[in-house]
Parts: structure tokens; C-alpha cells; sequence
């Protein structure tokens, strides 16, 4: 469905932070795009919605494709025509907005109106605590039932791919769980495929088919969900974190064999 094939991206001409980054979303798939802050996962995201171009940014080499189309100079709101829709950091509601206002908001692109009130009783539906707040204004909500009414925003779009940036942060650890479990039930239902990004690897990995692992840029790591979860490098090393509280990353390890072996015997000294 999405390709991303060898992109650079810059900000301002100047700060390169992708760099030939590669990857797939397979139809009506969940992927996961992990990396400690800083990897470049936000700005991935953002290179295929368009909106780095709103950050004084642009991909700079390689080419994105969804379903065969280059999306090489489609504007932002042209990209949501062709059915993605990016969920920014930070919810970014409209916080003066009702939640039913902040709803149909997230419909502007379609002329479907029976399709609309169909969506609208479907998000609804996910999420009963928007239908019982929806004379609200968004702004006296919880972060929870934000990053809910700005998920079922994105809903309204009708998008056959929901990019999905940090949906955990600053939330509740179980109101968290809450929200994975519908991003779940949203893809099984609903066929939408999904780029997450996510720092919470475990919830982000109980969801996911499949994910790429990056770093400075790059991707250093992919495979299943499965695959990486029993990866104990992985488990030890995504946030970067080595023995002693020393901070190392995950490709540095993969590369330096002498290193991986002192680590091994640090955590598995000999019994005398």
C-alpha cells in the first residue's frame, strides 16, 4: 500500500535527518515505527502526509508511493483526498470546538453525506465517551479522551491508511491500553492500515504485524512484531540503554561483536 523508497529529508536546507530511510505498509496491515526521541519517526510520518513542508522541510531524494502513485508534490489536503490521514503528536484539537464540531471537521474532504453519518455513529460507537461530551468543548477534555476525539477525527476522513504519531503520550498507562486496544479493533474492523509511531515498544508491539526499529534516521532493525518482541537485544537496547547505565545504540552493538560479547559476560558472569 505505502512505499517508502531511499528518502533523504532535510529541515531548512540544512538539518539532514532522514537518510535513505526505506519501508512498507502492506495492505490493511499495523505497522510499528520505533526509536528512541530524535530517531527521525515524526518526521517520517510527516514526509508522507505532506505536512514537513508546514516545518520549512522537504524530502529530498528518494520517492513515496501509495498504491503505485508517487506522492512526490501532492499538498497535504490532497494527500487526504487519496485516503491518508496523518494523527499528529500532541492530539492538536481544536480546543474552542465542540467534540461533534472537532468530528465533522475531520470529514471537510467528503461530499458522502449518508457515508459522514455513518462515520459519525461508528467513531461514536468506539468511543462512547465522545457521543456523551459532544456538546463539549474539546479543550475541558482529558488528554485520553483527546487523543480519542482526535483518532476519531481522523476516522471521518474515511482513510485507507491512519498515520498514528506517540497516541500514548502523556495519557494514563491503562487509559493507554484502552486506546490500543481500539487502534486493534479499528484495523480488524474496519481494514485500516496503520503507520504507528510509538516510544511504548510493548503496547506498540501487542498491536502491530509488523516493525522497523530506527536510529539517526535509518532503520537498523525489521521484522515481525513477534520476531522483534523475543528479540532480547531488542528488548535491551531499541531505547539504546547498555549495561551500566551507559547510553549505546542499537546499531552500534549490532556492529561491534567485541562489544555485544563484553555485555554478554557482564550480564552472565562466571560462578566460581
Amino acid at each position: 500500500m505505502l512505499k517508502i523508497d531511499s528518502i533523504d529529508a532535510k529541515y531548512g536546507g540544512a538539518v539532514h535527518v532522514l537518510h535513505r530511510l526505506s519501508l512498507e505498509v502492506p495492505e490493511g496491515k499495523i505497522v510499528a515505527l520505533l526509536g528512541a526521541n530524535g530517531a527521525g519517526k515524526s518526521t517520517t510520518l510527516k514526509s508522507v502526509s505532506g505536512l514537513i513542508r508546514a516545518e520549512h522541510g522537504a524530502v529530498t531524494g528518494g520517492s513515496i508511493t501509495f498504491r503505485g502513485e508517487d506522492l512526490a508534490g501532492v499538498s497535504p489536503e490532497g494527500i487526504v483526498r487519496k485516503g491518508i490521514f496523518h494523527v499528529m503528536e500532541g492530539r492538536r484539537v481544536f480546543e474552542e470546538l465542540t467534540v461533534e464540531e472537532n468530528i465533522a471537521i475531520g470529514a471537510y474532504t467528503r461530499k458522502d453525506r449518508d457515508g459522514v453519518k455513518s462515520d459519525r455513529e461508528l467513531v461514536y460507537s468506539l468511543f462512547p465517551r465522545l457521543r456523551e461530551r459532544r456538546k463539549q468543548k474539546a479543550g475541558y477534555l482529558s488528554g485520553g479522551e483527546q487523543q480519542m476525539l482526535a483518532i476519531s477525527r481522523g476516522l471521518m476522513a474515511a482513510p485507507k491508511l491512519l498515520l498514528l504519531d506517540e497516541p500514548s503520550l502523556g495519557i494514563a498507562p491503562l487509559l493507554a491500553q484502552e486506546i490500543f486496544l481500539l487502534i486493534g479493533r479499528i484495523n480488524r474492523e474496519q481494514g485500516t492500515a496503520i503507520l504507528l509511531v510509538e516510544q511504548n515498544a510493548g503496547l506498540a508491539l501487542g498491536v502491530a504485524d509488523l516493525a522497523y526499529i530506527m536510529e539517526g534516521g535509518r532503520v537498523v532493525l525489521s521484522g515481525t512484531a513477534g520476531e522483534l518482541k523475543e528479540n532480547s537485544e531488542i528488548r535491551e537496547f531499541y531505547l539504546g540503554f547498555a549495561s551500566g547505565g551507559e547510553r549505546k545504540g542499537y546499531r552500534h552493538l549490532k556492529g561491534n561483536p567485541e562489544e555485544r560479547r563484553r555485555h554478554a559476560a557482564d550480564r552472565h558472569p562466571r560462578r566460581n
